[in-house]
């Protein structure tokens, strides 16, 4: 066995949260070694180029939340971004969201196809328009957490302290709208097709509040003109230049707490006084050893072990990217580069809720045929984002041609199940070629036979390359009881374990979990090492 350094701080898991915690720590000074099973850092904040198109194989764009722009500011950090501007698209009919006043355009998209509906529209509208004023004071200042205030005096007490009460009157009103996003709309809309069509684009039971944010959400999206990874591989380059240590292609098999010492798959071992857990907690409860420790933190740690290990990861996703023999121009016509599309009114219904878990459950008394006629309809009457990098800069696409990200929501099980039954590379042809057939028969006619490279990521994708339990992009499923605080009263706490000198970040720490929480309990649990 091979043993390496003791290092004051050790972080594993080189995403948005291990990168913030290591930068931070190796600000101030400490000895602090990072640790990234993949070559890339960045986790599910990541860009790659392909035969010269750039792409995200993660998030399609960033939020700053109150704690983006701080963490930048305290890193100094410069990065050139642009709006990410957002279309939305039912049928043949596109809107592009520009402004608070687009929520007009938007009533009036829903009014046109559902005009039996106006009324139930209509409370909607202001359910959204209540939701916004909440979510502009939830991230109405940069969040205190990524703030030296010591430093920042006047922003204490000219910013800080005036907006404090506001906030704690709001936190209330957040937390009385914590029932599943479907459950809420019943009570507002008797149309099934038109409360798909507000919610299948969200996780399943995913809280009311943060599912009808997304107007607000969609004002304020921003996107790094050489991709998103940019913000990953600034931190990384921080992390790098503040003297901390990246050790890549190294995947951590067992952490021992009362030596604390970890062992990589080599078999070399690495010391800490502090370690930060930035990953999948699920891998760090398994693989982690609490003999020699006192039988009450041994106790809760169990406790906390059994808990996790009976959750599950939320949604995945599936991911198709389209390299196109058509300019920009031709896809700038119909949207803006960031762009979430509805083919059909119908809406979902039971296809990926019911009915999915009926094919699951009882998949061996399924055929091929069976399977394919699912997808058929989940293709159909989907909604898709799309991403399109060369919107937003024309750098990142080949002279006369365009790139296309095409996602949505998918579960885990069934590609899982599909491997197992020795058909994974026709099933996701056959999802691919699906996809295609739906936007070139609706949206994109044109691109029909343009399309010069396509390929996929998929649940198992994520899964094998994040290291993230059942495939989940956002953490912990909203099916269950979530095993992790989701209070942001409490949020502080989040990055607590019941090992003393053990602390954890990222998605799996808090929920709901998006890149700027992740960041925040970075900046967290960085804080509690530090002390």
């Amino acid at each position: 066995m091979i043993s390496e350094n003791k290092y004051d701080t050790i972080i594993v898991g080189a995403g948005m949260a291990g990168l913030t915690a290591a930068a931070f720590l190796s600000k101030q000074g400490r000895n602090v070694l990072l640790i990234e099973k993949n070559k890339e850092c960045g986790g599910l904040v990541n860009s790659f180029t392909h035969n010269g198109f750039t792409f995200d194989a993660g998030v399609r764009a960033l939020l700053d939340a109150g704690i983006i722009a701080p963490l930048l500011k305290e890193l100094n950090i410069n990065m050139d971004v642009v709006k990410s501007h957002v279309s939305v698209g039912l049928g043949n009919d596109i809107i592009d969201v520009k402004s608070i006043n687009s929520l007009k355009t938007y009533r009036e998209l829903l009014e046109k196809h559902y005009s039996n509906s106006r009324e139930d529209i209509t409370k909607v509208m202001k359910v959204i328009k209540r939701i916004m004023k909440h979510m502009n004071v939830l991230y109405g200042v940069q969040n205190p957490v990524m703030i030296d205030l010591m430093r920042e005096k006047k922003f204490l007490f000219t910013v800080l302290l005036p907006w404090l009460p506001k906030f704690l009157l709001t936190l209330p009103k957040i937390n009385r709208m914590n029932m599943p996003v479907e459950a809420y709309l019943e009570t507002l809309v008797d149309n099934p097709s038109l409360r798909d069509i507000l919610s299948q684009h969200f996780f399943k039971n995913t809280p009311t509040f943060f599912a009808l944010s997304y107007f607000s959400l969609y004002l304020n999206y921003f996107y790094p003109k050489e991709g998103v990874g940019t913000l990953a591989t600034k931190l990384e380059n921080r992390v790098e230049e503040f003297g901390g240590e990246i050790k890549r292609e190294t995947t951590i098999k067992s952490v021992n707490a009362s030596e604390k010492m970890l062992t990589d798959m080599r078999g070399v071992t690495y010391s800490y006084c502090n370690l930060i857990w930035a990953s999948d907690l699920k891998t760090f409860y398994r693989i982690t050893r609490t003999e020699g420790l006192s039988n009450k933190i041994r106790a809760k740690f169990d406790r906390e072990k059994d808990k996790m290990m009976a959750r599950r990861g939320g949604d995945s996703v599936f991911t198709l990217y389209l390299e196109v023999d058509e300019p920009l121009d031709r896809f700038k016509e119909i949207s803006n580069g960031h762009f979430f599309y509805t083919p059909t009114k119908e809406g979902l219904g039971e296809i990926h809720r019911g009915e999915l878990e009926k094919l699951l459950s009882e998949w061996d008394k399924h055929s091929k045929g069976d399977v394919k006629m699912w997808i058929d309809k989940f293709t159909r009457l989907n909604t898709y984002e799309i991403s399109i990098p060369g919107l937003k800069n024309t750098a990142l696409v080949p002279q006369g041609k365009t790139g296309l990200i095409i996602s949505f929501l998918t579960e885990y099980d069934l590609f899982r199940k599909v491997k197992a039954s020795g058909w994974y590379d026709e099933f996701i042809g056959e999802m691919e070629s699906q996809i295609i057939n739906v936007l070139t028969g609706s949206v994109y006619p044109f691109m029909k036979d343009k399309i010069i490279a396509q390929f996929s990521f998929t649940p198992l994708s994520i899964e094998s390359r994040v290291g993230t339990s059942e495939g989940a992009i956002t953490g912990w499923s909203f099916r269950e009881p979530v095993p992790v605080i989701h209070q942001m009263q409490k949020s502080g706490r989040s990055v607590i374990t019941p090992i003393p000198s053990i602390f954890q970040a990222g998605q799996w720490t808090y929920s709901p979990a998006g890149v700027p929480m992740a960041i925040l309990t970075g900046k967290l649990a960085a804080d509690r090492a530090m002390k």
